[in-house]
């Protein structure tokens, strides 16, 4: 298995809208949160700023922790291809600045084709990951920080 990776995650919510990075496959669109592997010598902060840059185009506040997540790859739907992946995600509540408006930013990711604004009353309609965000946004946020153990 390869070593963990830390990964921080935005959460950014505007208008009942969810930003989102819009990929593609074989099947299709699929979206997941801005954010991505911390770099040795950032700190968790400077790494999601640093993704939000490189994927959306925007600089964002960081806010506090929502969620962390561990994604263990042979547990879940994609284990054929990334079965000895091990991934720690913190997800932050993020705030855009006003003046800034995400797009395709400086590095995207290998299957990102753009970016978008995901309505939280339709989350069911896409292909989100992980999966338990689409109930997590549609329900009371927590009081505190709220580990989800290894979800999809």
């Amino acid at each position: 298995m390869k070593p963990i990776r830390v990964a921080p995650k935005a959460v950014i919510v505007n208008d009942g809208r969810l930003l989102a990075v819009k990929n593609a496959d074989g099947e299709g669109f699929w979206y997941i949160l801005p954010g991505g592997g911390q770099e040795p010598g950032e700190t968790l902060e400077d790494a999601l700023r640093r993704e939000c840059r490189e994927e959306a185009g925007v600089d964002v506040e960081v806010r506090e922790l929502l969620y962390v997540r561990d994604y263990i790859g042979r547990n879940h739907e994609f284990a054929s291809h990334d079965g000895d992946t091990h991934q720690l995600e913190l997800m932050f509540a993020c705030v855009i600045p006003s003046g800034q408006t995400p797009g395709m930013g400086s590095s995207p990711d290998g299957n990102q084709v753009g970016i978008a604004w995901l309505e939280l009353h339709a989350l069911d309609r896409y292909r989100l990951y992980p999966k338990i965000l689409k109930k997590l946004l549609t329900a009371p946020p927590p009081a505190d920080a709220a580990y989800l153990g290894d979800v999809n």
